[in-house]
């Protein structure tokens, strides 16, 4: 069934005995939280509950420090905190006292089984379904905000079923996200688009209504897309894998830049100006990070594979190889114009978030080059203006290096930017933070080791007045000067 902003006409026969006044969540991390907080913002008459198991999320969603960072957030949680947005560890009351509730958990992609290194890992997910089984009380609107492989709404409906009472039903919705962290909660106040699938049934088209209606409180009707479960499921993660092809592209078109003397900040802003092409995401950096667009990916190449659709798997999983690719030239490129070793230098590192405006530090391209310097013995003090050490460890711990390094001497999280640079042979930027473009680098200069060296992975600072200072500047695509000169 093709898309449609129209509201499909609500079948007279059925009628879902629905309170859309109490709204649950189940699951509140950096897809739940905002969402159901911009939620209650919006609908002021109706109460959001927010469920999770651990004890300890849900006490920093509780106190003035919440467990994750992003702008306009905290203003948005203190607002309706206590009023009509609550969070809790009890799953169980959420199920029952909520007709509609979101299931927000996490799905990583699997480490280990059936599709490991591809699959997206659904534990989660099921457990949360079960819990829903377990404690409906009368009928329920489930609707999927997680992303997941396609047909999991299928999966999810047998597992319900599988464990309902008499006389409770189930209907599965999808009602993907498409924030990017950083500016969630812009996205949520003003969405290109709200999508929303479900079964092509009466009591289907009338959850997609009931779910369309609440959307409808601040968003406008001809941006509330209506269409069937997989459609749904399918839309997100193409969504995800197209951005993420815009980035792989630009980033191998800068590694051909390098080589040529050519400038990939021209070059995109070239192509951009064609309107067929637009000039969103051709930003040449050291990579793409964060916890959806490899995930997801991985998780279409996954499915491909499932379907017989090898030359279509591959595709996609080049996507990734070349992500990976261009972390692991750009570090080289380090360790190659510092003389080739890094052996025992101290090193500057601006930036350890996958993106500026977040604390997220899931799948952050800064993980691989951290790793790629140290292992070449170089001394990191790194500084991120939202992420702290244990985070950035679990990071390394989570991709199987809790013991691969003396973390102790190797990595070090610097309370400045101008700790990290004393006596630093380098500055590295690894996340675009607005802050960076503001740093006294004249003063950076003064305190570091010479020849001072600056690598900028994301193409953020003025790298004609870092070299009236006397630095070594390298950035991403922008080719060697000399040979620009010669050329």
């Amino acid at each position: 069934q093709a898309f449609s902003a129209e509201q499909p006409e609500r079948p007279p026969a059925m009628s879902l005995e629905i309170n859309t006044k109490k709204i649950g969540c189940i699951g509140a991390g950096y897809v739940g939280g905002p969402t159901m907080a911009m939620l209650a913002h919006k609908c002021s008459d109706r109460e959001v509950h927010i469920a999770d198991i651990s004890s300890e999320r849900i006490a920093a969603w509780n106190s003035n420090n919440l467990p994750i960072y992003e702008p306009g957030l905290q203003e948005l949680v203190m607002a309706c905190r206590g009023r009509n947005l609550f969070f809790t560890t009890d799953v169980a009351k959420v199920v029952q006292d909520c007709d509609i509730i979101f299931v927000s958990v996490n799905t990583p992609t699997k480490t280990r089984g059936v599709g490991s290194g591809r699959a997206a890992n659904l534990a989660a997910w099921e457990s949360a379904g079960r819990a829903v089984a377990q404690h409906a009380n009368r009928t329920k609107v489930v609707i999927e905000k997680s992303t997941v492989p396609v047909r999991t709404a299928e999966a999810l409906q047998r597992v319900l079923d599988g464990n309902r009472r008499d006389g409770i039903e189930f209907v599965i919705l999808s009602s993907p996200e498409f924030l990017a962290e950083g500016t969630a909660i812009k996205d949520l106040d003003n969405p290109d688009r709200v999508l929303i699938g479900g079964p092509q049934t009466p009591e289907g088209l009338q959850a997609i209504g009931l779910l369309a209606d609440i959307y409808a409180t601040w968003v406008s009707r001809d941006r509330i897309l209506q269409t069937n479960t997989w459609s749904s499921e399918l839309s997100k993660l193409v969504a995800n894998a197209f951005l993420a092809q815009r980035v792989s592209s630009i980033n191998a078109v800068s590694q051909l830049c390098e080589k040529t003397g050519a400038d990939v900040t021209e070059v995109a802003r070239a192509i951009g100006m064609d309107s067929r092409i637009g000039a969103k995401f051709l930003q040449a950096s050291v990579g793409f990070g964060g916890s959806c667009f490899q995930k997801d990916i991985l998780n279409l190449v996954y499915l491909c594979e499932q379907f017989g659709l090898q030359e279509v798997a591959d595709y996609w999983r080049k996507v990734v190889e070349i992500n990976d690719a261009q972390k692991a030239t750009f570090t080289k490129k380090i360790i190659d114009r510092m003389f080739n070793t890094v052996q025992g230098k101290k090193i500057a590192i601006f930036g350890f978030a996958f993106k500026k405006d977040t604390g997220d530090t899931r799948e952050t391209p800064a993980l691989m080059v951290c790793d790629l310097l140290m292992e070449d013995g170089a001394r990191l003090f790194v500084y991120d203006p939202c992420v702290e050490r244990p985070q950035a460890l679990r990071e390394f711990a989570e991709h199987g290096m809790a013991d691969k390094y003396d973390y102790g001497s190797q990595f070090i999280m610097a309370s400045s930017a101008r700790e990290a640079c004393c006596d630093a042979h380098a500055v590295v930027v690894l996340t675009e933070w607005d802050e960076f473009k503001t740093f006294d680098y004249s003063e950076f200069y003064r305190l570091m080791l010479k020849p001072a060296f600056c690598f900028d992975g994301r193409n953020i600072l003025d790298h004609a007045k870092l070299r009236e200072i006397g630095f070594e500047v390298h950035g991403v695509g922008k080719g060697d000067p000399a040979i620009a000169t010669q050329l």
